[in-house]
């Protein structure tokens, strides 16, 4: 302990990795933060292709037609729709 190079290393390392402001604990906190915006990134990238796909193939009236029925349950003037629900429970 009687090096100087000693005195003076110890109290900068701890002020280096505790309590500065770019800190390694400030700097981790932020590394974690990257991760979890780098894959929320990731995945609305995916949804973003999930819809472009789904926008391409709507460019077809058939195709169109079929995903406001399934999707939306419309239906065309003077048309009835009827819903058949079976029940799956055996007595």
């Amino acid at each position: 302990m009687t090096n100087a190079f000693v005195i003076i290393l110890i109290p900068f390392l701890i002020w280096m990795f505790f309590i500065d402001e770019n800190s390694y604990l400030v700097h981790k906190k932020f590394d974690n933060e990257i991760e979890s915006l780098e894959s929320t990134i990731s995945f609305y990238e995916k949804k973003i292709a999930e819809d472009k796909a789904t926008i391409k193939k709507l460019g077809d009236s058939l195709q169109l037609e079929r995903f406001a029925r399934e999707k939306y349950l419309m239906k065309k003037e003077n048309e009835d729709i009827y819903l058949i629900e079976f029940d799956t429970i055996k007595k």
